[in-house]
């Protein structure tokens, strides 16, 4: 004897080894042997070998027309037998088997109100169910037909359309995903890949490019046309009588920060620290604000800048030279023998900026051999030759505090484009840590921002600090020591116009400058997410522009038709290539101690992971001091980039 059940939401026949009560033992077809509960058993039956059965079943359930099933029963609700009877007149086994089959297996047609016994579905429900089905069957369809065109090497126009969003966000159950993924799993490669052999993607570089600003900048990199109108700040300031100069390249758009120096006699000098103002014009929470806030920061990377700010804002603000604009400034009063510094001041103020010098022009003639010689040959040279005095006398107290000299003589290097795009031809740039030049911007913006830091804690007033400790850098809105940089306290606020940390201080620094209530107090919880954005957005940015920084690098390797290339090892496999920003993992390299140089043959560059494929060639006799900051595991501070000289494509660095 056979029985017909249900298991697991299947149909299934067996040979009844064993009755007890209401309870079966039978053995299956497979020959493994279940128990099945009465309340799982549709009927007995002799009439032929389980197996054969459900074969025989199955098969006539799929030549049943649902359709026709639907039609031939009422809306009320009815059990399988009662069906079978209606189409059978007096159904066999097997029939009423397959006319359950077939009813179990048609829930669009027949809902399933218990074991056996189903209602048909309402004739509205089941007309818009029947067009969902045939929506279904045609984008199955065209899957198919999508993933037959892509290894045909054709592009269908549904992935064309938006190809990133495909790979960075893609609906896993669109017909678009499920093709290209279908299709690459045929072609034995990444989505990445096939969209870029089939052209949906152009290059590697637009992947990299286009993708960074599809997902952070999905609105696009300009701003809004309401933001074309500027404010001018409509209160009075007072006017500083200095003679105010900027360094910066002369790529740079966004100056934020020029220099004085007033001889006052007896010995004594003043040097002022001239910071543009964007916050005098731009309120909190007002439009432009929102936009300055959504993007946290300028976009540095070769080739590229995206501003933080409009460019309309910016150009109302900016250090250029010729205008009188609003700023906040330091003026620091210093002993002309010793440098030592003798007071600090803030003034909110207008400045007139008489020069913007341009980095390049002039900063090769600028060496401590000169200044010392007194022979120095370059505009404002008195002045210049003063800062770096200066400057000398502020890292000199900040290595003392560090307990270590900071590196000098390491090249930060960078690349400046000639043309725009992927086929930009490369000049590959480098800049020594502590030329003097380099050294004179970095101190005077250290000095602002370390003292500025500790004169709002003083006043008790919210500020956004950077801090060190135990080789830990973070951002918050507690103050603490930076034991990296050697100050007692760090408060990013010399780069208003290009970081929103630092139009945010710089709000709370003219408040208290100017004596009104600050913008933000320390228990507001707008101050805490804008950390907390802040910190993620940033280090978006910064690892776009290592990206693209290692992009170049790969570049830079072919178009010079290198196929060796020196290295040295940072840390077990980890090695920085000699003269790039370009640091990798070479995997099966020999235990190398730190700082050991290497040679590579240059076997390939994989511009989409952006590996260099190399092998090991040589070990060399040679050692380089490797940086605390280059270790993976360290977080070690120097000077941060937008307190050089700026690029535009700025080098990286952790701070």
């Amino acid at each position: 004897m056979q029985l017909f059940f249900e298991e697991d939401g299947t149909f299934k026949a067996g040979t009844i080894l064993k009755k007890e009560g209401n309870a079966y033992q039978v053995e299956l077809p497979t020959g493994r042997r279940s128990k099945v509960k009465g309340g799982h058993v549709f009927f007995e039956f002799d009439s032929m070998g389980a197996a054969q059965f459900i074969e025989q079943a199955n098969a006539m359930a799929a030549e049943m027309d649902p359709g026709f099933l639907w039609e031939v029963v009422d809306d009320a609700e009815f059990g399988f037998a009662d069906m079978a009877n209606e189409y059978f007149t007096e159904p066999r086994p097997v029939e009423s088997a397959a006319t359950l089959i077939a009813l179990h297996a048609n829930p669009v047609y027949f809902y399933r109100k218990g074991r056996g016994r189903y209602k048909r579905a309402p004739e509205d429900i089941l007309k818009r169910a029947l067009e969902a089905v045939e929506k279904r069957k045609r984008l199955e369809e065209r899957r198919q037909e999508m993933v037959r065109m892509m290894l045909e090497g054709q592009l269908p126009e549904e992935i064309a359309k938006n190809p990133f969003m495909l790979l960075l966000r893609p609906d896993k159950n669109g017909i678009e995903w499920k093709a290209l993924n279908d299709a690459s799993s045929e072609t034995r490669q990444s989505p990445l890949r096939l969209l870029l052999q089939l052209q949906a993607i152009r290059s590697p570089w637009h992947w990299h490019v286009d993708s960074f600003y599809a997902e952070n900048f999905p609105q696009g990199r300009g701003f809004p046309s309401s933001l074309d109108e500027v404010k001018t700040y409509a209160g009075e300031l007072p006017h500083a009588d200095v003679q105010a100069f900027s360094i910066d390249d002369s790529s740079t758009t966004e100056i934020d920060d020029a220099t004085s120096i007033t001889d006052l006699g007896e010995g004594k000098s003043r040097i002022g620290i001239h910071i543009a103002a964007p916050s005098l014009i731009i309120e909190r929470d007002s439009p432009v604000d929102k936009a300055a806030r959504a993007r946290m920061s300028t976009v540095y990377a070769p080739g590229l800048k995206t501003t933080m700010l409009p460019e309309c804002w910016i150009k109302a603000t900016s250090l250029d030279a010729g205008r009188t604009v609003p700023c906040v400034s330091l003026y620091v009063t210093v002993e002309n023998d010793t440098m030592a510094v003798i007071s600090t001041e803030t003034r909110v103020e207008t400045v007139t900026i008489k020069d913007n010098l341009r980095y390049e022009t002039f900063a090769h003639l600028v060496t401590e051999e000169a200044i010392l010689s007194n022979t120095l040959d370059v505009p404002y040279a008195q002045e210049i030759s003063f800062l770096w005095r200066f400057a000398k006398a502020r890292l000199t107290e900040r290595e003392e505090v560090r307990g270590k000299p900071e590196p000098k003589g390491r090249i930060d290097w960078y690349f400046a484009l000639e043309g725009e795009g992927e086929n930009a031809t490369i000049h590959l740039k480098g800049r020594a840590r502590g030329e003097p030049i380099d050294l004179l911007v970095a101190e005077l913006m250290i000095f602002a921002n370390s003292t500025w830091g500790l004169w709002l804690e003083e006043h008790g007033v919210a500020g956004i600090y950077r801090s060190q400790r135990m080789g830990r850098v973070r951002m918050s809105t507690s103050p603490g020591p930076h034991d990296g940089l050697g100050v007692v306290r760090y408060a990013w606020s010399t780069s208003p116009l290009r970081r929103y940390v630092d139009m945010v201080n710089q709000r709370q620094i003219i408040a208290t400058a100017l004596g009104y209530a600050p913008a933000y107090m320390g228990n507001d919880a707008d101050f805490f997410t804008i950390v907390s954005q802040f910190d993620a957005t940033y280090e978006t940015f910064n690892e776009f522009q290592r990206k693209m920084e290692r992009y170049w690098s790969l570049r830079w390797i072919e178009q010079e038709g290198l196929s060796e290339i020196e290295a040295i090892v940072v840390k077990e496999e980890l090695v920085r290539i000699e003269g790039l920003p370009f640091m990798q993992r070479i995997p099966g390299l020999p235990e190398l101690d730190r700082g050991q140089k290497i040679r590579l043959a240059v076997l390939g560059c994989d511009y989409i992971e952006l590996i260099l494929e190399t092998k090991l060639l040589e070990v060399l006799d040679e050692s380089e001091e490797v940086l605390d900051e280059e270790l993976p595991d360290t977080q070690e501070e120097e000077p941060e980039q937008s307190e050089r000289p700026e690029t535009s494509e700025p080098p990286t660095n952790p701070a």
